[in-house]
């Protein structure tokens, strides 16, 4: 099988996987703020645990397909740098941040660099979205 084949749906799984992660992760970060349990039941964190891991997947499939290197493609190096950025402010977030307040500055800044991630990922360029304004 040609891998170039491959190509597509695996750009179209891996774009599906960010929404579907991006909007659970969205979700569960506004219950934590007005105060809900369900986000940290079990369940939820599994299945953001399985979803993230196919994404992750997903996009080294689409890197080892495409043969891109973060450092010959800086769009690709910023959004690996933002990933584990992102990972932290989830974390704090949904859990680990030791106050309201510092879990609902760290949930609108992981929501700001998913979507930052994501314009950079459209625009395949570093600045993502304020490309225009550079």
């Amino acid at each position: 099988m040609d891998p170039g084949s491959l190509y597509l749906p695996l750009r179209h799984t891996h774009i599906a996987l960010v929404t579907v992660s991006g909007t659970l992760f969205a979700l569960r970060g506004a219950a934590v703020w007005a105060g809900a349990a369900w986000p940290m039941h079990a369940l939820w964190r599994r299945l953001s645990m399985v979803i993230d891991t196919l994404l992750l997947a997903a996009g080294i499939g689409l890197w080892t397909i495409l043969q891109l290197n973060p450092a010959g493609s800086p769009w690709l190096g910023v959004k690996l740098l933002l990933l584990p950025v992102y990972v932290v402010l989830g974390t704090l977030a949904l859990k680990r941040g030791r106050t309201p307040a510092i879990k609902r500055v760290a949930y609108v800044g992981a929501l700001a660099v998913l979507l930052f991630m994501v314009t950079v990922a459209r625009n395949h360029h570093p600045l993502g979205l304020l490309r225009g304004l550079v």
